[in-house]
């Protein structure tokens, strides 16, 4: 009797593997790395208002919007105001004058969304969200 059960263990088939059973871990896709910027930040007078922006938009300064010379037209970014933690999604739908050293130009209800008004220029992160907004 002893001799049917060890026979009977060695000759069963093990159960199929399927993704709930499995022991190696799915392939995951790996994450794309977040684009961070780090740098000055200011925001446009208010001459540019109704004027053209690079991607043909009619500027508004009361849109979320800013302009950006290293990033794509069309991407959605989040700035973060380093000095109080603020921060706000805008679009880059301009551009920055070569010599100016900012990352970024913000419309003034970016701005003010930031608490940076009344100082001119703050430093900033800028996070790349992407094309679309997602938040």
């Amino acid at each position: 009797m002893a001799f049917a059960v060890i026979i009977a263990i060695i000759f069963i088939p093990p159960p199929p593997v399927t993704a709930q059973n499995r022991s190696t871990p799915a392939k995951v896709k790996p994450k794309k790395p977040i684009r961070v910027f780090y740098g000055l930040a200011s925001f446009y007078a208010n001459k540019f208002q109704g004027r053209r922006t690079a991607n043909g938009e009619i500027f508004n300064q009361q849109k979320m919007t800013c302009a950006c010379n290293v990033l794509p037209l069309g991407t959605w970014v989040k700035v973060t105001n380093l000095r109080n933690g603020r921060s706000a999604i805008v679009k880059i739908n301009d551009r920055i004058h070569p010599r100016m050293n900012r990352v970024v130009d913000l419309s003034k209800m970016a701005a003010e969304k930031l608490n940076f008004v009344s100082r001119g220029i703050t430093k900033v992160k800028v996070e790349v969200i992407g094309k679309k907004k997602s938040q």
